[in-house]
C-alpha cells in the first residue's frame, strides 16, 4: 500500500516595499500641487519617470496623471499617489523622493541608490 504525505504550508504573508520612499515633506508638496488644480477630479496622481537628456544621460520627469498606464507602478504613501512610468521602474528601485527648500531654489531630490554620477548641474544623471 503506497501513502503520500503531503504538507501544506500556510503562506506567509511579506511586507511589500515600496517602490520608492517619499518623504513627508515631498508628500506635503504633492498634496499642494494636487489641490491647487482647476479640476480635481481629473488629476488623481503624480507620474514619475525618467527619460534621455541632460549632458549625462538621464533625468527625472513629473506629470500629473489622471490614470496609470497598464504596465504603470502605483506607490500610495503618507496621503499621495505617485504613479511610476512603467519604462523607469528598474531606475527608481530604492529611491528616496524629498522636497527641499532653501533661500536659492525650492526641489524635489531623489537619492536613488543605483544613480552611478552626475552632471556638475545636478540636472541629468547615469546608471
Amino acid at each position: 500500500m503506497l501513502r503520500f504525505c503531503f504538507s501544506i504550508a500556510k503562506p506567509r504573508m511579506q511586507l511589500k516595499k515600496n517602490l520608492i520612499q517619499i518623504s513627508s515633506s515631498a508628500a506635503d508638496r504633492i498634496q499642494y500641487l494636487m489641490n491647487q488644480q482647476n479640476d480635481p477630479s481629473i488629476v488623481k496622481a503624480i507620474k514619475i519617470g525618467v527619460r534621455k537628456r541632460g549632458c549625462n544621460g538621464l533625468s527625472y520627469t513629473m506629470n500629473y496623471c489622471s490614470e496609470p498606464e497598464k504596465f504603470d507602478e502605483v506607490v500610495e504613501d503618507k496621503g499621495v499617489k505617485v504613479v511610476i512610468d512603467s519604462k523607469a521602474v528598474m531606475v527608481l528601485v530604492g529611491t528616496e523622493m524629498d522636497y527641499v527648500e532653501d533661500d536659492i531654489k525650492a526641489e524635489f531630490v531623489f537619492k536613488n541608490p543605483n544613480q552611478k554620477g552626475s552632471c556638475g548641474c545636478g540636472e541629468s544623471f547615469h546608471i
